[in-house]
């Protein structure tokens, strides 16, 4: 058995923690921070960011001449002292990786900012394109408790006549006055009068919702210039970037930025009569005109559109004028870009047993008999999860209505725990702005031009060598002890990138305006 299995098997704690008294997790810190590898394993860990879940890799890496077959260059496994090599698991979501989602998360900021100031491969020039930034929302499907608020004073959350009762003889209103934590927020005023299956079915057809406004925004701004859209498209090139929110009820909601283009992109100038008024007076008209229709059912049909709430404001340059700054944009979909259902009182991880896709059978005529035919992983109870009430109904729902072959195509169970959300969180049209790949690729370009330079090697690029690379995986994860040490060295390496950050910022901000923006703090924030 090599090292790396080793790793995971046997920490150290077992039946030590019993004999000695002590819990498993200070034996284990103990046992590390005396390993002669402890040094080496920091330096892996603060390489990854401090990364929750690393990937353990096994293998070597050679740079060889490319005419003589001479190795110049080479690192192995084999020479570490744990026998593997740490790499960040690259995952997006703050509540399973928090030092993950923040490269994910300022990636996001890169390429949307990207797409409004210019930089990394956009010309500066798209700027001074018309810019809009468009909220769209779920529609309701029964009144849920919520913070209401009015010049600084806190409401009553559904003010309605005491006596009156729904027909579940449930109290119609809610005249309490909820704070911002309350666990009550986004929960249905009744749970019997709120229509869970609309709100499932809304969920699960919100991308195609997203796809047909993005369709209808096309044919609305043609409309509006007075031409066909073929004739339209060939004069403006309409961009988007969006990202995906949930709200406390559940339901996601969209922020997207959208942008005017000349017919190449963001390097082409839009005609004059394209401007932001043509721009705003389209996204109205395409909201309401998008209908999606579920699936035909015993159980109906429901014509789906998006909610009444619908929030438009201008991307502007600077701070200094009405709307919201370029920087503040990218800051607040950057900041929901890692977000996932969690907010909504549900659970991280997928329900749904590996083995059958949450079908509960193989085939036709067998059964799965790793979950014995329930679809959840072994182990696994509806009633037991660690959820709210609502968010357990609404995962429910999605295990009822993923059995019905007529929502086959919906994969409801798998996306359970998402709430039959299972769309992208961010996306954009293809030319927008760069794209993540290219910003993680000149990452890592940058990182092996480093490590070429300290080692004396040829450029990166330079045809006289070539990269010769076999990996396999080796596990991954922590011991107890090794979760807690990597915590505290995320923790350091998060304190010095922000540091770092807010001075790059100021410095920014300096050369741009000449002084420090006052919003500078409050980006994540939108007024």
């Amino acid at each position: 058995m090599g090292k790396e299995e080793q790793h995971h098997d046997s920490p150290g704690a077992g039946g030590g923690a019993v004999q000695s008294g002590h819990p498993e997790w200070m034996i284990d810190v103990m046992r590390l921070v005396n390993d002669p590898g402890y040094d080496r394993w920091r330096s892996m860990v603060a390489a990854t960011g401090g990364c929750a879940h690393p990937i353990h890799l096994a293998g070597e890496s050679l740079i060889v001449d490319a005419a003589t077959g001479e190795v110049l260059h080479g690192y192995r496994t084999t020479d570490e002292v744990r026998g593997h090599l740490l790499v960040a698991c690259g995952n997006r979501r703050a509540s399973v990786c928090p030092s993950c989602s923040k490269v994910y998360q300022a990636d996001t900021f890169q390429l949307i900012r990207a797409g409004l100031s210019g930089g990394k491969g956009t010309p500066e020039t798209v700027s001074a394109h018309p810019r809009a930034f468009v909220t769209l929302t779920a529609p309701s499907f029964g009144p849920v408790h919520t913070r209401r608020e009015k010049g600084g004073t806190v409401r009553a959350c559904r003010p309605r006549n005491r006596d009156k009762v729904c027909e579940h003889g449930r109290p119609a209103g809610c005249h309490f006055r909820h704070e911002s934590g309350d666990e009550q927020l986004g929960q249905p005023i009744c749970a019997d009068c709120y229509d869970y299956t609309g709100a499932v079915l809304w969920q699960a057809h919100a991308g195609a919702l997203w796809h047909r406004f993005t369709l209808e925004m096309r044919r609305t701004l043609a409309s509006e210039a007075g031409m066909s859209r073929a004739e339209f498209g060939k004069r403006v090139r309409v961009s988007f970037a969006k990202v995906a929110e949930y709200q406390r009820r559940g339901l996601v909601h969209f922020h997207a930025v959208i942008r005017l283009d000349g017919p190449e992109g963001s390097a082409d100038v839009p005609p004059a009569w394209a401007d932001h008024g043509l721009l705003v007076r389209a996204v109205a008209p395409a909201v309401r005109r998008v209908t999606v229709r579920t699936p035909a059912s015993g159980l109906g049909r429901w014509d789906l559109t998006w909610g009444d709430q619908l929030d438009i404001r201008p991307i502007v340059l600077g701070s200094s004028v009405g709307g919201l700054s370029e920087r503040a944009v990218a800051s607040y979909i950057a900041k929901y870009a890692t977000k996932g259902a969690e907010a909504s009182g549900t659970v991280d991880h997928r329900l749904s047993c590996p083995a059958c896709k949450g079908r509960g059978r193989l085939s036709l005529t067998a059964s799965c008999g790793r979950c014995y035919g329930t679809g959840l992983k072994p182990g696994l109870h509806l009633d037991a999860l660690p959820v709210s009430e609502h968010a357990r109904r609404m995962i429910r729902t999605c295990w009822e209505l993923g059995a019905r072959r007529e929502f086959t195509a919906l994969r409801l169970r798998p996306w359970a725990h998402m709430l039959g959300f299972r769309g992208h969180f961010s996306s954009k049209s293809r030319r927008y702005s760069t794209t993540l790949g290219d910003l993680r690729q000149a990452r890592a370009a940058h990182r092996a031009a480093e490590a070429r330079e300290r080692h004396g090697l040829p450029l990166l690029g330079d045809e006289s060598t070539l990269v010769l690379g076999h990996w396999r995986f080796a596990g991954s994860g922590y011991t107890s002890g090794e979760a807690i040490m990597a915590e505290d060295i995320r923790r350091r390496v998060q304190a010095a990138r922000m540091i770092a950050s807010e001075r790059a910022e100021q410095i920014e901000q300096i050369e741009q305006f000449g002084t420090e923006s006052p919003h500078s703090a409050n980006e994540g924030e939108l007024p």
